[in-house]
C-alpha cells in the first residue's frame, strides 16, 4: 500500500501535564499570542518542562516521509514543527530542542492494522530510533506525550504502537474490571504489535540512513514489562539496548535470555515494581544497572505527583538519555 501525507487544517501536539502550560494546545490561538510576543521580545517561558520551545511555521511535509514509510502508511500529521524557551537555560540547552515532527502512521495489514505516533528530531535528529511502549492510558495520554517529545527533542525518532488497539485503561473504569479489560490485549497480539513496530522503525530508519546497527525499546509500568519481555525473545537481534521504567507483569527468570545492557528504574516505594524483583533482573543480564529511587513510588518519572516526585523524575529522564547516547550513538 502506497503511503500517504497530507496536512490537516489544525495541526496539534499535546504536551499537557499537571503544572504546565500547554506547549500548543488550541494551537492557532496560542501560536498567534507567540508571534504577537516573539515581535515584542523574541522569548516567552511556555513550559517549566520542557528545553527550547517557540513556535515555528515551517512544514514538515517537505521531508517527503510518505516515501520512506513501510509497511505503513501515514493518515495525518499530527504536529507542524515547535520549539519552546525556558528562563535560565544555557546557551547548550538552547541548542538541544530543535524543530520536531510529529505523524500518526498506521501499521500492519488487514485486520491486524493499529496506529502508532512517530515523532522525530528535524534538525539535530541524530539518527537513533526508539521505541517506547506505554503504561495502560496507551499512547495519547498527556504524560506520554510530554515524555516523547522531550525524548525527540534530543534528537531520537521515537515510535509509539497503540499497544490497546483504541482501548486504553481509563481511571473512570473501576478496578474490579481491570483484569476483563487486560484479557481483552491477549499477548501473543500484544508481541505481534511490538514486533512489527520495531520492524518498521529499523526500516524507516535504514532507508534515512541511519548510522546505528539496532533499536533502542524504553516502556513505563506495563509497557515496562513488555520491554523485558521484548528483549528476552528478540533472537533477531532488532534491539541495542533498553529501559525500563518501573515495569510490571513479567516473569523476572526471562531475564537470563536477554543479551544487551538494560537500564533498570524504579522507587523503593513501588508496590508493582519490587526492588527485589528489579535487582534480579539487574544480576541476571551483562551490562545491566538499577537506579532505585529513595521514597519514589509508581509512575513517578512520567507522573510526578510533587516537587520531590520531580526533582527524582528529572535525574531518571537524564540518565535514560545518557544511557541511549552510550549504547545507541557511535562514538
Amino acid at each position: 500500500m502506497a503511503a500517504s501525507l497530507r496536512l490537516p487544517s489544525t495541526s496539534l501536539l499535546d504536551v499537557r501535564r499537571p503544572g504546565t502550560q500547554l506547549c500548543s494546545s488550541r494551537f492557532g490561538q496560542h501560536l498567534q499570542q507567540l508571534q504577537q510576543q516573539q515581535q515584542q521580545q523574541q522569548q516567552q517561558q511556555v513550559s517549566s518542562r520542557f528545553r527550547s520551545c517557540a513556535a515555528s511555521l515551517s512544514v514538515c511535509a517537505q521531508r517527503q516521509l510518505s516515501k520512506r514509510m513501510w509497511p505503513a502508511r501515514v493518515i495525518k500529521v499530527k504536529a507542524q514543527t515547535e520549539q519552546s524557551t525556558e528562563q535560565g537555560s544555557t546557551a547548550a540547552d538552547d541548542e538541544v530542542c530543535e524543530l520536531v515532527n510529529g505523524a500518526d502512521v498506521e501499521l500492519g495489514e488487514g485486520s491486524e492494522i493499529f496506529q502508532a505516533y512517530f515523532i522525530q528530531a528535524i534538525k539535530n535528529n541524530n539518527g537513533a530510533g526508539v521505541l517506547l511502549l506505554t503504561d495502560v492510558y496507551g499512547h495519547q495520554h498527556s504524560a506520554t506525550r510530554d515524555f516523547v517529545y522531550r525524548l525527540a527533542c534530543f534528537g531520537y525518532n521515537v515510535l509509539v504502537p497503540d499497544l490497546f488497539r483504541g482501548n486504553p485503561w481509563s481511571k473512570q473504569k473501576s478496578k474490579e474490571q481491570f483484569e476483563e479489560w487486560r484479557a481483552t490485549h491477549p499477548p501473543d497480539r500484544l508481541e505481534n504489535d511490538i514486533d512489527t513496530s520495531a520492524d518498521w522503525l529499523s526500516h524507516a530508519l535504514f532507508e534515512e540512513g541511519a548510522v546505528t546497527k539496532g533499536l533502542g525499546i524504553v516502556g513505563f509500568c506495563f509497557g515496562g514489562g513488555r520491554v523485558i519481555q521484548a528483549l528476552a525473545r528478540d533472537t533477531k537481534g532488532r534491539y541495542t539496548t533498553g529501559v525500563t521504567f518501573y515495569g510490571t507483569r513479567f516473569d523476572p527468570a526471562l531475564a537470563v535470555q536477554i543479551k544487551v545492557p538494560l537500564l533498570l528504574i524504579t522507587g523503593d516505594k513501588d508496590p508493582l515494581s519490587p526492588v527485589d524483583v528489579v535487582r534480579q533482573v539487574e544480576s541476571q543480564v551483562k551490562g545491566a544497572q538499577a537506579r532505585v529511587y529513595k521514597g519514589r513510588g509508581h509512575g513517578f518519572v512520567h507522573m510526578p505527583e510533587s516537587v520531590e516526585d520531580d526533582e527524582d523524575a528529572e535525574d531518571a529522564f537524564e540518565a535514560m538519555r545518557n544511557w541511549l547516547h552510550d549504547h545507541l550513538l557511535p562514538q
